[in-house]
C-alpha cells in the first residue's frame, strides 16, 4: 500500500500555470484558500509582517488593458512576498510598433522573469504563452474567456462569510454573455460544491448555458428567491448600443440589484461585484455601499478586494516559491 501510494504522488502534477479554473480540482481551489486565510489574517493585523519567500523572483505584470485592482493587487501581493515586479504598459511598449504577443513575451523572459501575470483582450492568450515560455503563467483576465483569481477570491469571501461553500446557492447576475468573471466562477464554484445559477436577459446568455451545469434565471426576482448570494456583474456599457439591450434605463429596471427590491422580498442577500461599479445601472448605490445590516442586503464589495492581495499571495507562493 505505501508504494502505491508514493508512486500516486510521483505522478501528480504540481500547479505550475493558473490560466483557468475549468480544470483545476478542488484540491487546489481548497489548498490556494486555505492559504490565502492565513495570508489574511496577517494582512488586517496591526504590523503585518510577511516572509520573503519569493526575494530573488521577479515578476512581470504584463497588462494589454487598463486595470485597478487585479494591478495593484498583485503588485502588492509580489511585495508582500519579496518579490521585484516589472510593470508593462503596452501603448508606451513596442506593441504599438507591431511586435506580437509571442515576442513581446520572450524578450521579457530573455531579461529572466519568473513569471508573467497576464491581462490580454483576447480569449486564450494566456493559454497561448504557456506554450511559448518555461516561467510560470498567470491569467489576470482573457477576453471573454477566464478570470481565474478573480473567482477564487469571489469564492474565498464567500467562504468567510458562511463558513463553508458546498450547497450554497449563488446567482450570477447580468452580462453572463462576455463575462471571464462568471465563467470562472461557474468553474470553481461547482468543482467546490456549490449550486450556481445565472440571471440575465436572453440577449445576454451564452449559447452554451444549458450545458454549463447551472440553473437558469430570466427574471430576476425569482432568482433572488432562489438564491443566497449573488455576484453582481458590470454591464459593459457598450453592450446596448451594440443591439444586445434596447437602453440602460430598461436593463436597470428589470435587472438592477436595488433595496427596493430586496426589502419587497424581505429577502438576506450577500452582495459581491468584482468591479469596477456602474452604479444605478446594475447595482444601486445603497446596495453597493451596505456593509452593516439590519437590513435585506450586505455588500462585501471592499472585503473583496482586500482578499483579492490574499488571495494572489496564495497564487504567487504556490506556484513560484518552489520553482
Amino acid at each position: 500500500m505505501k508504494k502505491i501510494f508514493l508512486k500516486r504522488r510521483k505522478q501528480k502534477q504540481e500547479l505550475k500555470h493558473l490560466t483557468g479554473l475549468c480544470n483545476v480540482p478542488a484540491s487546489d481551489i481548497t489548498t490556494l484558500l486555505d492559504l490565502a486565510t492565513g495570508f489574511k489574517k496577517e494582512l488586517i493585523s496591526e504590523n503585518p509582517s510577511f516572509e520573503p519567500s519569493l526575494r530573488n523572483k521577479r515578476i512581470a505584470l504584463v497588462f494589454f488593458e487598463n486595470s485597478t485592482r487585479t494591478r495593484f493587487s498583485f503588485e502588492i501581493a509580489a511585495r508582500h512576498l519579496g518579490a521585484g515586479t516589472l510593470n508593462f504598459s503596452a501603448s508606451s511598449s513596442s506593441v504599438s510598433k507591431g511586435e506580437t504577443l509571442s515576442d513581446t513575451i520572450k524578450n521579457l523572459e530573455a531579461m529572466q522573469m519568473d513569471a508573467f501575470v497576464l491581462r490580454h483582450p483576447s480569449s486564450g492568450a494566456a493559454d497561448l504563452i504557456t506554450g511559448i515560455t518555461s516561467k510560470n503563467v498567470i491569467n489576470a483576465g482573457d477576453g471573454s474567456h477566464e478570470h481565474p483569481t478573480q473567482a477564487l477570491l469571489d469564492i474565498f469571501t464567500l467562504r468567510e462569510y458562511f463558513g463553508e461553500i458546498e450547497g450554497l446557492r449563488v446567482i450570477i447576475i447580468g452580462d453572463v454573455l462576455h463575462s471571464r468573471v462568471a465563467r470562472s466562477n461557474i468553474y470553481g464554484l461547482l468543482t467546490v460544491g456549490a449550486e450556481v445559477g445565472i440571471c440575465s436577459p436572453v440577449t445576454l446568455m451564452p449559447p452554451d448555458a444549458d450545458r454549463l451545469g447551472v440553473t437558469l434565471f430570466t427574471n430576476l426576482d425569482q432568482a433572488i428567491a432562489w438564491a443566497d448570494t449573488a455576484i453582481v456583474l458590470r454591464l459593459q456599457l457598450e453592450r446596448a448600443a451594440g443591439g444586445y439591450l434596447p437602453s440602460l434605463e430598461e436593463y436597470s429596471v428589470h435587472y438592477g440589484l436595488t433595496d427596493e427590491r430586496l426589502d419587497r422580498m424581505q429577502k438576506h442577500l450577500l452582495v459581491l461585484h468584482p468591479g469596477p461599479i456602474n452604479r444605478e445601472i446594475e447595482i444601486s448605490n445603497h446596495v453597493a455601499d451596505r456593509i452593516q445590516p439590519p437590513g435585506y442586503s450586505k455588500s462585501v464589495l471592499l472585503e473583496q478586494v482586500t482578499n483579492g492581495v490574499a488571495i494572489r499571495m496564495a497564487v504567487l507562493q504556490t506556484l513560484l516559491a518552489k520553482q
